[in-house]
């Protein structure tokens, strides 16, 4: 059994696509033993975009009834300033809070990783965070998807120090990477 403590403040769950990271956050916040609040940051489904109505349906539906859901696409930082305890909230997932920032220029994307990283530093509640991990070997082949590359590993790296636990969830094992790992010093 895997329980998150209550008394640190994030923890962020690595992988790559389909790896069960976000089932692993999910079973960290059903261990937890508190009332969850799911934070979704992607963008509403249409119609006529299936596979993304079909990821966020079968999401919906591995989710229990009695957690709270919160869309707050790129409100995510006021959305963790306003939680209060008891509870943990779930953010799901940092890669599509980036892709709606993806058209802001670089002053205003550092705002908002600020504004992000501050939230995250003063919330009430314990938080786990669900971020893809992009670029393992194949470079983007377009100038967007390199800037998006680019800005989630940054900012998962920003993030990092604020985490009490990292996990990689790769092809459905999860490593807890704080017991592993060694953090990169800076150059």
């Amino acid at each position: 059994m895997v329980v998150v403590d209550s008394y640190q403040p994030c923890t962020l769950v690595l992988g790559p696509a389909r790896s069960g990271k976000s089932r692993w956050a999910e079973h960290l916040a059903m261990q937890s033993g508190l009332p969850v609040t799911y934070l979704a940051t992607g963008p509403q489904p249409s119609a006529e975009d299936g596979d993304w109505l079909a990821r966020v349906e079968a999401h919906a539906a591995r989710r229990p009834p009695h957690w709270s859901v919160l869309e707050v696409d790129s409100a995510l930082a006021g959305a963790l300033d306003c939680l209060s305890p008891p509870g943990i909230a779930l953010v799901d997932s940092l890669g599509t809070w980036v892709a709606a920032g993806i058209e802001l220029d670089t002053s205003a994307w550092q705002q908002r990783c600020t504004a992000l990283v501050q939230s995250l530093s003063r919330c009430k509640v314990p938080v786990l965070l669900v971020s893809e991990q992009t670029g393992w070997g194949v470079v983007p082949s377009t100038a967007i998807g390199g800037l998006f590359r680019d800005r989630l590993g940054s900012l998962e790296q920003q993030l990092a120090p604020l985490c009490a636990g990292i996990w990689l969830v790769v092809a459905g094992r999860a490593l807890n990477l704080s017991n592993l790992g060694f953090a990169v010093p800076a150059l």
